[in-house]
């Protein structure tokens, strides 16, 4: 593994609509673990509840309030604020404000922003997002295992 320093606007970055995330450290870079910084849109559904078989998913807000539900408790979370999420815990966040919010994410091991990249370049590629028949077949894919 390579050491890396990246400005605040350096690194690689995908969008999907107004919601970005930008790769600070991903698989190709080491296998340990992949580390994101995402601005969330307002009114970001987020992700499907799902759980990793595998993954450590971690979170910090960084700006706004992000909504987190962690096993059947759902909270808003305003900036500081720190989720651990074990493998095998069904989970999901949101921003349904009207500001933007901004996410922090470790995973480890790296592989699941991998997703991300593919969500990505589908709805780049047909002008829209994912439909759940699409989005079942990435995550099949990934340690994400919609519930």
């Amino acid at each position: 593994m390579k050491p890396m320093i990246y400005g605040p606007e350096e690194g690689e970055m995908i969008s999907l609509g107004p919601t970005r995330t930008r790769f600070l450290a991903q698989q190709s870079d080491t296998q340990q673990l992949s580390v994101t910084d995402s601005v969330l849109a307002p009114g970001f559904p987020g992700p499907v509840p799902h759980r990793h078989e595998h993954t450590l998913d971690v979170f910090f807000v960084v700006e706004g309030t992000v909504t987190f539900r962690l096993e059947g408790e759902t909270r808003e979370l305003p900036a500081g604020s720190f989720v651990l999420v074990p493998p095998g815990n069904v989970h999901t966040f949101a921003n349904p404000g009207d500001k933007p919010a901004r996410l922090l994410n470790i995973m480890a091991p790296a592989g699941l922003e991998q997703y991300l990249k593919e969500v990505a370049a589908v709805a780049a590629k047909s002008g829209r997002p994912p439909d759940p028949r699409e989005m079942a077949e990435i995550a099949a894919r990934y340690d994400f295992q919609p519930v």
